[in-house]
């Protein structure tokens, strides 16, 4: 970026200092009596004493200011005297016995005043030429302004990075777990800091590489552990960055990016949020999709086209790639996709290490439970609940983040605050205990099950309550009896209300809605139903003015009903193993009942206590 000239820098400022400062001086000027100001220092007398001192031959010279008379005297002294208004000195002093040769002898000077001419000249003539000297002065620039902004529009937005200071410096330290997923990014790496090494041997380093994950699992945090583990120059942009109103602007920005790259080589470019310039190419309906497919076929193009950009790697990052166009995934643009999943329990804990770092533990802190307690938490999940737990602490008064703090932080991430404020009349409380409790149980007994570790009938943002399970051992591969224990737990607070009540509230909703999905899951997706190993039903990868395709139905009409009895069946498999466990195990029921409505929140130690039969 242009500099600009220091002179220039703050002329306008200058120039506004500069005019109020003549105001100011002419106000004074024309509104302040000097003379005034002189007769403080000298003694005053009237004409008649000072006709004395003529007569008296006393007075060496007169000055006439205006109305003030300031005499001399032989001696050196100053003395200052009022005449009438409208007439001479001379007609004044004739009204008094003077001794006309005395006053001969001495000296009159006359000053005229030129003050009354000063604020009018200053008003009416300075004071307007500066202000429309300013006032043309103020829209040439900007309308330079502007005219620099036209040529700038079509340049790159990407903010560039030389060399990060070592206090904001990110390297693959500060990045917890993904040990896999860092030993792809080492080449890239080495590449950059000893090209040489690669190029001579003919070797090909990969001209880009897509980080693919959900969201806040630390793609962009990857892409700044590379830069700085790299030191190159690092160009940072998003990929809505490119698109305007105007068409061939995207890629004239795509355009100046290379550029600049290709000047600074080695050296790296992140494309964030790629998707919204790189989906798939279709039938163009609008302008708007039209820019994005010119902005699209130039990114090709720079990566991998006519001319050879042997030493910018280009790193993406997206959570949608399945949207993505097929040319910008082949080999020699996207060679390599790093699949960045979220993390487990041992690297949770570390995640929860490095986010604690710099702020006051208590002694009672125990991060491996806090791991154990938030399966399926993303590293920007893990960031928020150590930051909330910490905004408890000050908003507590208390020194050190306790983990009681750490705890009711995770569960304000996942349901929102706590609304102990808001009144529940009497039965409806009795029935979220119940509804809760059915939950718990049936999670206790189902075979399968997962334990629970909380129970709780206060308000937490839409949730009336909510059972807390978390899994001993986290599983990525689950069966079809791992799924109907899932829905036969969520069936347990709808069961519990309609046993206890003979009829059922809408708080029951989410979970049926939830039942459902994983039920159709299993039978479209899964292949574990009596379809066999079959799939149904696609989605349209297609977008169009931001909406996503539907899903097509690639079966006939018997087969939904084969599948809608199937979902059926499912569910009605799960509601059968939850009603039996309530059956079996109502005064547990009616036990942990009476304690959720007395106590309102169990931990996992005094629930367990009201299940022994």
């Amino acid at each position: 970026m242009k500099k600009k000239n220091p002179f220039f820098k703050g002329l306008f400022k200058n120039i506004v200092f500069v005019v109020l400062i003549f105001i100011t001086l002419g106000l004074f000027l024309g509104f302040v009596d000097l003379d005034e100001l002189n007769k403080n220092s000298v003694e005053e007398v009237s004409i008649a004493k000072l006709v004395q001192y003529i007569n008296d031959d006393e007075v060496l010279k007169i000055e006439v200011h205006k109305n003030n008379i300031i005499s001399y005297l032989k001696d050196e002294t100053k003395l200052v005297s009022k005449k009438e208004p409208g007439i001479t000195l001379t007609e004044n002093l004739s009204f008094f016995d003077i001794n006309n040769e005395k006053l001969q002898e001495i000296s009159f000077i006359y000053k005229e005043d030129n003050s009354e001419w000063f604020v009018p000249f200053l008003l009416m003539v300075v004071l307007p030429f500066v202000l429309l000297i300013g006032f043309f002065w103020f829209f040439l620039r900007k309308g330079k302004g502007n005219i620099t902004q036209s040529f700038d529009f079509t340049k790159s937005k990407a903010k560039k990075f030389n060399k990060v200071s070592q206090k904001d410096k990110i390297t693959f330290k500060d990045v917890a777990g993904l040990e896999e997923e860092k030993q792809e990014l080492f080449e890239i790496i080495d590449f950059l800091k000893q090209p040489q090494k690669y190029l001579k041997l003919g070797a090909k380093i990969p001209k880009g590489v897509l980080l693919v994950g959900p969201a806040g699992c630390g793609k962009t945090l990857l892409a700044k552990a590379v830069a700085g583990e790299s030191n190159v120059p690092f160009f940072y942009v998003s990929g809505s960055s490119f698109i305007e109103l105007f068409v061939g602007v995207g890629s004239s920005r795509v355009r100046d990016l290379f550029e600049g790259a290709k000047k600074q080589q080695p050296c790296l470019i992140f494309i964030d949020e790629l998707d919204s310039i790189g989906k798939i190419r279709g039938a163009s309906f609008s302008g708007g999709n039209e820019e994005r497919e010119q902005t699209l076929n130039q990114l090709l193009t720079e990566m991998d086209g006519f001319e050879k950009n042997d030493k910018i790697i280009v790193l993406g990052a997206t959570n949608r790639v399945d949207v993505l166009d097929p040319a910008l995934l082949r080999p020699g643009r996207f060679d390599r996709k790093v699949i960045i999943d979220l993390p487990d329990i041992k690297e949770r804990e570390d995640i929860l290490k490095i986010h604690s770092k710099g702020k006051p533990l208590g002694k009672d802190i125990d991060l491996r439970e806090v791991a154990e307690r938030t399966p399926g938490f993303s590293g920007a999940d893990l960031e928020n609940v150590i930051n909330e737990a910490a905004i408890l602490t000050a908003k507590n008064e208390e020194k050190v983040v306790s983990q009681k703090n750490v705890l009711e932080s995770i569960e304000k991430v996942l349901l929102g605050p706590e609304k102990r404020s808001k009144i529940i009349g009497k039965e409806e409380k009795e029935i979220a205990a119940y509804h809760e409790a059915g939950h718990a149980i049936v999670a206790s007994f189902v075979p399968k099950g997962e334990p629970v570790r909380k129970i709780s009938i206060i308000s937490r943002g839409i949730a009336a309550g909510y059972t807390l399970q978390v899994p001993e051992k986290e599983k990525r591969l689950k069966r079809k009896s791992d799924f109907v224990a899932d829905i036969a737990v969520l069936l347990g607070g709808y069961l519990s209300e309609k046993m206890i009540f003979g009829e059922v509230s809408s708080g029951a909703s989410d979970d049926l809605k939830r039942a459902s999905y994983i039920a159709r899951k299993i039978v479209k997706e899964l292949g574990m139903s009596s379809f066999g190993p079959v799939t149904f039903g696609e989605r349209q990868t297609e977008v169009f003015l931001g909406y996503e395709g539907k899903e097509d139905k690639n079966y006939s009409e018997e087969t939904a009903k084969r599948i809608d009895a199937e979902v059926k069946s499912i569910i009605l498999e799960a509601e059968e193993m939850a009603k039996n466990i309530l059956m079996k195990y109502k005064e547990v029921l009616e036990r942990v009942t009476k304690e959720l409505i007395k106590k309102e929140t169990l931990e996992r130690e005094e629930y367990e206590k009201l299940l022994v039969v």
